[in-house]
C-alpha cells in the first residue's frame, strides 16, 4: 500500500479506516502497475497478462 497510496499499513491506520475504504484500496492496487498485481495477475506463457 505504500508504494502505490503512501500509506503504512503498520502505522495503525488501517484501524481507523472502513472495510469499504480498505476494499477499494485493494482494488486498485489489482489495476495499478505495482507487485501485488503483478503476484495476482502474472504474464502468461505467451506474454499476455494472465487473468484470476
Amino acid at each position: 500500500m505504500h508504494q502505490v497510496y503512501g500509506i503504512d499499513a503498520s502505522s495503525g491506520v488501517l484501524r481507523e479506516r472502513s472495510w469499504r475504504w480498505l476494499r477499494a484500496r485493494i482494488i486498485g492496487l489489482l489495476s495499478t502497475e505495482c507487485r501485488i498485481n503483478r503476484h495476482f495477475s502474472p504474464p502468461s506463457d505467451n506474454g499476455q497478462k494472465g487473468g484470476r
